[in-house]
């Protein structure tokens, strides 16, 4: 049997899970490709799982294809429904088992911690104990709401058995990285929290250990989108160049949708710009509800990747006023930095979190939660910015953003790849 010489496997919610993270999979997994791997393979839930999560996903029949020699695997569920949650570990984790016992030198990276790094550690182990002797060195990625939402979650409610487990986990692998400083800052600080209950070395470990690797993003698909793409995309939508602020991300509380469209209803600006709310969210209904007589608020729940950098480009501002909840605070910001690649109007946002690591000096900056001051920040930059002010926020923006072009991020995170093909 002809064996693959050399294999990335990613364990991540992967495609069409709208999540900066499902794109940060598929740049490095491409990337991969140009620096020597020649099987990649992206280890997923089955769709209809997905479906059932109450997971806000891509159209299905817009998703953009893999390149070759990438394979998305969904195994399904093993067992029947008496394992009413582990069926689909059961699946993830022994098809890696299956992988590993193969004679292929294996990097396998794990984004968020929850389940997937316990597939990983789960896999790796089985497959040492059965004697398959896998060639394979582990990342593990926290990608923020592994702090936000679950560690976090754990102290709250004094679950300090399950923290545990979560560290321990965490640090059982090769390697250890964060989504940003924010969240490296945030894992030391949950680590101590259970170091003081429990006597552990959590924190000690992972401030020698963890490193922070960016978001990875293929800059290409952003840069210079052509005009009458442009002006095509926003003519099927009714929209106009400089005619609208854009808000496209989850619609959810914490990406501060609330906050924006009770903005916006008091905004000089709203007569000449329309407010354009593009995703799908836990909040999406309930901010139709709300918004339902006004007709200058206009809802896009079926946005692709390729129309995503055209709104971008044509939008007057495009606001993101994110906000720290109990469940979820912004760790990064993926779709600001696409957003900066992009070009159009400036972007306005808060320094929740790791926005300042996303946004740099490109972005006009409000308080989080400050319903005024978002509305005023909005008005000054449709009605008051000069075209100078504003391009040159455009060229710093892009600048700034081409720090996380994926071929960059993909040569800090697996550098002796990298090296042995680019070296």
């Amino acid at each position: 049997m002809n064996h693959p010489s050399r294999r990335l496997v990613i364990v991540v919610r992967a495609d069409p899970v709208i999540c900066g993270h499902s794109g940060e999979a598929r740049n490095l997994a491409e990337v991969a490709l140009t620096r020597g791997f020649d099987d990649v393979r992206l280890l997923t839930w089955p769709i209809p799982t997905l479906e059932a999560a109450g997971l806000p996903l891509k159209p299905l029949d817009r998703l953009l294809p893999y390149s070759e020699g990438i394979t998305v695997e969904r195994p399904e569920a093993v067992g029947d429904y008496r394992v009413p949650d582990g069926r689909h570990l059961a699946g993830l984790t022994g098809r890696l088992v299956e992988l590993l016992a193969e004679p292929v030198p294996t990097v396998c990276l794990s984004m968020y911690l929850v389940p997937h790094t316990t597939v990983v550690v789960d896999a790796v182990n089985a497959a040492r104990a059965a004697g398959f002797t896998p060639q394979v060195r582990t990342i593990a990625k926290a990608v923020g709401s592994d702090v936000t939402n679950v560690i976090r979650n754990c102290l709250r409610e004094g679950r300090w058995g399950a923290a545990t487990v979560l560290f321990t986990t965490f640090l059982a692998n090769d390697e250890l990285v964060a989504v940003s400083e924010y969240t490296r800052d945030e894992i030391i600080a949950t680590a101590e929290e259970v170091d003081t209950h429990s006597g552990t070395t959590f924190a000690e470990q992972c401030r020698n250990r963890v490193t922070v690797s960016y978001p990875p993003i293929d800059a290409s698909a952003f840069l210079d989108p052509d005009p009458s793409e442009v002006d095509a995309a926003l003519s099927r939508r009714g929209l106009e160049r400089d005619g609208y602020i854009l808000f496209l991300s989850r619609v959810a509380r914490a990406k501060g949708i609330y906050d924006l469209v009770i903005a916006y209803g008091q905004m000089r600006c709203r007569d000449k710009v329309k407010l354009v709310v593009a995703g799908n969210g836990p909040a999406l209904e309930h901010v139709r509800a709300m918004t339902k007589e006004d007709d200058r608020i206009i809802f896009l729940n079926d946005v692709d990747d390729d129309e995503k950098t055209l709104l971008m480009r044509g939008c007057a501002a495009y606001a993101l006023p994110t906000k720290p909840e109990p469940d979820f605070v912004e760790t990064f910001g993926i779709a600001l930095a696409e957003k900066m690649l992009a070009g159009g109007g400036p972007i306005v946002t808060t320094l929740t979190g790791g926005t300042g690591e996303a946004v740099g000096d490109a972005a006009v900056i409000v308080e989080a939660g400050d319903i005024n001051g978002l509305a005023e920040a909005l008005d000054r930059v449709i009605l008051e910015m000069t075209p100078q002010e504003r391009a040159d926020l455009e060229r710093r923006a892009r600048a700034k953003a081409m720090e996380f072009d994926r071929g960059a991020v993909f040569d800090s995170l697996f550098p002796q790849e990298s090296a042995a093909v680019l070296g």
